[in-house]
């Protein structure tokens, strides 16, 4: 979030002082991370649970550098979960080599932007 202070008011700047303010004391009167982690990770062993079980993902002690028991990634279900996108027949061919073209996804390649930059058209590229 970035605010610009240069068009704020004396009155604006004033409120965004004691907003600041009162955001910092919310802050400081919060316990450190590494102890309300610490109770939490106790509560759910005294119930017979798993901070991976209850969250999902990685427990803090395999971040510290210590072996999960279980831990698994999520990433390979997200790639499952995702509609793979078929093939797309090129739309653009480059008129110096025949041998480059490009379907019109992502980004455009060097010698379609180079041509781009010279003013020509996009249109100019397709393939009838």
């Amino acid at each position: 979030m970035t605010i610009d202070i240069s068009a704020l008011s004396a009155k604006e700047l004033e409120n965004l002082i004691s907003q600041a303010k009162k955001r910092k004391t919310t802050l400081n009167k919060r316990k450190p991370l590494a102890a309300v982690r610490k109770k939490v990770v106790a509560l759910l062993k005294a119930e017979g649970y798993a901070l991976e079980e209850l969250f999902g993902g990685a427990a803090p002690a395999a971040r510290a550098g210590r072996p999960a028991k279980a831990a698994k990634s999520a990433a390979p279900a997200a790639r499952k979960a995702r509609k793979p996108l078929g093939k797309v027949a090129p739309k653009y061919r480059n008129p110096a080599n025949t041998g480059e073209t490009w379907t019109g996804r992502g980004k455009q390649p060097r010698w379609l932007a180079a041509y781009t930059a010279q003013g020509k058209k996009l249109e100019d590229f397709l393939i009838k």
